[in-house]
């Protein structure tokens, strides 16, 4: 089953797309959807929403994780990208996606087995569990690919 992983942000939206059959996987796409600073925010999250939709649309998933935000610092960054991750949300329910959301300390415990695993950890963990040849760039991207790796174990990529 078609898995795509989310890394919610506005600057750059983190994205991987697997399938998950038979307790393996395969790596269909990564990458980010990324927006311009100097471009009006309304317009980066159409952009956003846009980019999204296009993937919807080329692999027709079946599972749709996204990260729950976790800020402790800069009010107007988490604002910023909670409008992002709401136009993330909504793309999903439009093609009919049910959202899955999981902490950083779930996908930590999925991918390493150990919820306060160090970022290289989740990197290298991330591309042993895919069969990658090296560690998936950019970080977004490799945050991405572990959400979908956290939604495939934990549900076994069957809908919710």
């Amino acid at each position: 089953m078609t898995t795509i992983g989310i890394d919610p942000g506005y600057a750059r939206v983190g994205y991987g797309v697997v399938d998950y059959a038979n307790n393996r996987f395969r790596v269909l796409e990564y990458g980010v959807i990324s927006t311009k600073a100097q471009t009006p925010f309304p317009q980066r999250l159409e952009e956003i929403y846009t980019g999204l939709c296009g993937l919807f649309v080329k692999y027709s998933p079946h599972g749709f994780a996204i990260e729950k935000l976790f800020f402790n610092t800069n009010a107007k960054t988490a604002i910023d990208v909670a409008q992002a991750r709401g136009v993330l949300v909504l793309a999903a329910q439009k093609y009919g996606m049910q959202v899955a959301e999981y902490t950083p300390l779930q996908i930590k415990q999925s991918v390493c087995g150990y919820g306060r695993a160090e970022k290289m950890q989740m990197q290298e963990m991330t591309r042993l569990l895919l069969n990658l040849p090296s560690i998936p760039k950019p970080d977004d991207a490799a945050d991405a690919l572990a959400c979908a790796v956290c939604h495939c174990h934990t549900t076994g990529c069957k809908k919710l």
